[in-house]
């Protein structure tokens, strides 16, 4: 069996290991802390990527806005990105991190918050390309121009990262191959082989495209 986002519930890997059924969760929100294999992505690294490439177009005030605030992975997110500015000594006010999910409606409230604020950022980075679509649609409703006037960077790279204007600049997650290891994962462990390690993280891709920019004056 294979999960995407979330392991089973307890009564239910009773059930699954009674049925001596294997489970895999792909993309986990939280690492699973029972006997369950996942595969995901190096959360860490992609936020730190994401702020760097920020911080070297120039950008200073930059905005975190998260998905769901004690997710593994947007913590993880969330340390990358505070570990970058930190490691560039620029100061993140507490403003400047807000967590509510990881969907378009989040990010449109979330953006909003932020571009409200009496010195909003000039860069925001979203835990996922759901919540930067919204953040730049706050921006496009206080007039504001994307990157002109705000770059933004997501994570994910799904496909709707390329269907918006400007295009998405995101940290891709190498879905196809997380799908391919949990499925041959599934696989060994249904014929009975030892796995060497219980959770597969895979590197993180930042692609540049059209919604960050260098810092105006």
């Amino acid at each position: 069996m294979i999960t995407i986002g979330s392991e089973p519930a307890p009564d239910q890997l009773a059930a699954l290991s009674r049925a001596r059924l294997p489970v895999v969760v792909v993309d986990p929100l939280n690492l699973p802390d029972t006997p369950v294999t996942s595969v995901g992505a190096t959360n860490f690294a992609g936020g730190l990527s994401a702020t760097r490439h920020l911080l070297d177009l120039g950008h200073r005030r930059i905005a975190y806005l998260g998905g769901i605030a004690d997710a593994a992975c947007n913590q993880a997110r969330m340390h990358g990105y505070r570990a970058a500015m930190e490691a560039a000594g620029v100061p993140v006010p507490a403003e400047y991190v807000r967590t509510s999910g990881f969907r378009y409606p989040d990010g449109e409230t979330g953006g909003a918050a932020l571009l409200d604020l009496r010195l909003p950022p000039t860069a925001i980075f979203a835990a996922s390309d759901g919540s930067a679509l919204g953040a730049m649609q706050a921006a496009r409703a206080r007039g504001l121009r994307v990157p002109e006037d705000l770059s933004v960077v997501g994570f994910d790279d799904t496909e709707v990262a390329v269907m918006t204007s400007p295009q998405l600049t995101t940290v891709r997650q190498p879905l196809r191959e997380m799908g391919g290891i949990a499925l041959r994962t599934a696989l060994r462990l249904a014929a009975g082989e030892k796995i060497e390690s219980r959770h597969i993280e895979l590197a993180t891709e930042l692609i540049v495209r059209g919604s960050s920019r260098a810092a105006g004056p």
